[in-house]
Formats: C-alpha cells, sequence, structure tokens
C-alpha cells in the first residue's frame, strides 16, 4: 500500500522470546523507518496466521520459530496519507537459527532486547501495544 486509500491492510507481528528477549530489527523502510520492529509482514490471501508469522520470521531473520500462540492485536494509522493495518501479534519461541538480515533493504540489523528496556524509536503497532500492557512472558 502506497498511501492510505480505501482498504485496511493486516500485518502480523512474531514477537520471538529467547532467554527472556525479544527479537527486534531496526527497520528501513517506510513507513516507519528507522524504527525498531519485530519479525513479521503483510498476512497473504488464504494465509494463516501462524504459517504468515512462520513465513516471514524464516524470510526476514533465517530463523525458526515454535510454540507459537496469538497475542493481541492493534489498529494502526501511520498517519495522514499513510497505510493503516491492523496487526496481529503472535509470541514464539526460537526453536533454531541465529538472526541474520536476510532482506537488507527492509531491515539494518536484528538483535535481542529485555522486554522491560526495549530501544527506541519503536514502530507504531509496538508502541501501541506497550499501551495495552501486554506482556509475551506469560506462559503460552
Amino acid at each position: 500500500m502506497s498511501g492510505r486509500g480505501e482498504t485496511v491492510g493486516v500485518g502480523v507481528g512474531v514477537i520471538v522470546r529467547h532467554e527472556g528477549r525479544v527479537l527486534l530489527g531496526r527497520r528501513l523502510a517506510p513507513p516507519g523507518a528507522h524504527t525498531w520492529q519485530f519479525p513479521g509482514g503483510k498476512l497473504e490471501l488464504g494465509e494463516g496466521v501462524e504459517a504468515c508469522a512462520a513465513r516471514e520470521t524464516l524470510e526476514e531473520a533465517g530463523i525458526v520459530i515454535g510454540r507459537l500462540a496469538r497475542g493481541p492485536y492493534t489498529s494502526d494509522v501511520f498517519g495522514p496519507d499513510q497505510p493503516h493495518y491492523v496487526t496481529l501479534f503472535v509470541v514464539a519461541d526460537l526453536l533454531s537459527g541465529v538472526p541474520a538480515v536476510r532482506e537488507p533493504t527492509k531491515c539494518a540489523d536484528w538483535s535481542w532486547h529485555e522486554w522491560s528496556a526495549l530501544p527506541r524509536p519503536l514502530f507504531l503497532p509496538i508502541v501501541h501495544l506497550l499501551e495495552t500492557g501486554f506482556s509475551p512472558f506469560a506462559p503460552l
């Protein structure tokens, strides 16, 4: 989506947990360029949420996730003439792999962070997620 248009997109944000931390990458592409984001992307037609989460984490960071659980959602309008997305969050544990940049035009790097000390600025859906008080470290 290049502009706001007449539709709402559906995105999937994957909160990957490992050793008490979550995976974040520095976003390069708009909307939200230069903010920290979870792996994720657009839900494709006919695709399940969990399948999208697994596909996006593998495509973007080269990792395999397991123990997926659906989390909350946010409604994110990025600004005038900007897209509107409903972001469905999925919580998952790292199953295998070491995060690596697989899409260098979209993400600068990946790193692990404590939930209580997330880097700033954050991608808008994460800002809205934090406003809900959600914690990804409740049992799945």
